[in-house]
């Protein structure tokens, strides 16, 4: 059903947080260009509309090549402080306080950067993004998981040994296919032990045992994207009795063409079971999408009211790893909006 104007006022004055974002995938259209047209090498079209048709993608795999053909241009700790602070101002633009960013280490270093361009990257971008916009920046590190073990085991070591400011979780990505999470049981282990938080991508690409081996295998805390969890009621169950979040990427979903469309994504299931879901843009400028959007298209797709978006709003800051006094605020400053808009909490 169509938006009213005052439903779309509220969920661009919502506060929000993002918990499933990957910062090379959050390089802006403008920054691509830029650093295409100084790394040609790479092979990513310099021109916008070649551009825009080069992000057509055929299927995930697809994605994934074109998305390594991207991160291939991040050389030095310029870039990557770049993509930190594009991200920030974007998600500033929608009232988002907090998101907690997918870094690969492992993938940086292959394609020759050294790990304290990296960091320094981070940590500059970091800063500026609270200084500038006011944007408060954590970090997962992930492996990427068709690297095998000895990715899993260099991205613990640099995990634990570095460990920077912000460093709050530990995660899983890449393509699902044929890459068993269980493999991965050790370092997931030790990264929990360490204090880190576990949030493997699982059940993306593939069906209801991939997320279940996220679960036994590496100690989810939350699982990125987790949408095939809907074909298992059991799993269904087990999510909502444990509260295991799901961080659900529908515009993602349907680029990647992992469902047909946003009407036939699964959200709405995952919710009438009572799930724990949050909203989330996963490369928000290779799929055309973002957090505003995201909870609009729920709205004007799904049939979601304005009380169950806040909802949605309330379950990320809960289910995020801000301090208990930051959650209180952001909450609290949900609920004032509802009041406002006189939406029934």
């Amino acid at each position: 059903m169509p938006v009213s104007a005052s439903l779309r006022a509220f969920v661009e004055a919502l506060p929000k947080v993002e918990l499933h974002v990957h910062l090379v995938g959050s390089a802006s259209v403008d920054t691509v260009l830029a650093l295409a047209k100084r790394h040609p090498e790479a092979g990513v079209p310099a021109d916008r509309q070649a551009l825009a048709e080069f992000y057509e993608f055929r299927d995930f795999n697809h994605f994934l090549k074109v998305y390594w053909a991207v991160q291939s241009m991040l050389r030095d700790r310029h870039d990557i402080e770049t993509l930190v602070v594009g991200l920030a101002a974007d998600l500033a633009a929608q009232n988002a306080r907090y998101a907690e960013v997918t870094v690969t280490p492992y993938n940086h270093r292959l394609d020759g950067m050294p790990g304290d361009e990296l960091l320094t990257g981070l940590a500059t971008g970091r800063a500026r993004a609270a200084a500038e916009h006011g944007v408060e920046l954590a970090w997962c590190f992930d492996i990427p998981g068709e690297k095998g073990v000895e990715a899993g085991r260099e991205t613990l070591v640099f995990a634990l040994r570095e460990r920077p400011d912000g460093l709050v979780s530990f995660g899983l990505g890449g393509p699902e296919v044929g890459v068993g999470r269980a493999q991965f049981e050790p370092f997931f282990t030790a990264a929990r032990e360490a204090g880190l938080h576990s949030v493997p991508h699982a059940g993306e690409t593939t069906g209801p045992a991939t997320v279940w081996s996220a679960l036994h295998d590496l100690g989810a805390e939350r699982i990125g994207h987790g949408t095939s969890s809907a074909a298992d009621p059991a799993l269904l169950a087990y999510l909502a009795e444990h509260r295991v979040p799901l961080e659900v990427c529908p515009t993602s979903n349907v680029r990647t063409q992992q469902v047909e469309s946003l009407a036939a994504h699964p959200l709405r299931r995952l919710l009438d079971h009572g799930v724990a879901v949050t909203l989330n843009t996963d490369d928000p400028p290779m799929f055309g999408a973002t957090l505003n959007g995201e909870y609009l298209a729920a709205a004007e797709i799904l049939g979601l009211r304005g009380v169950e978006l806040a909802n949605l709003a309330r379950t990320a800051v809960d289910v995020s790893f801000l301090p208990g006094q930051r959650k209180a605020e952001l909450t609290g400053e949900i609920e004032n909006l509802v009041a406002e808009y006189g939406f029934l909490a």
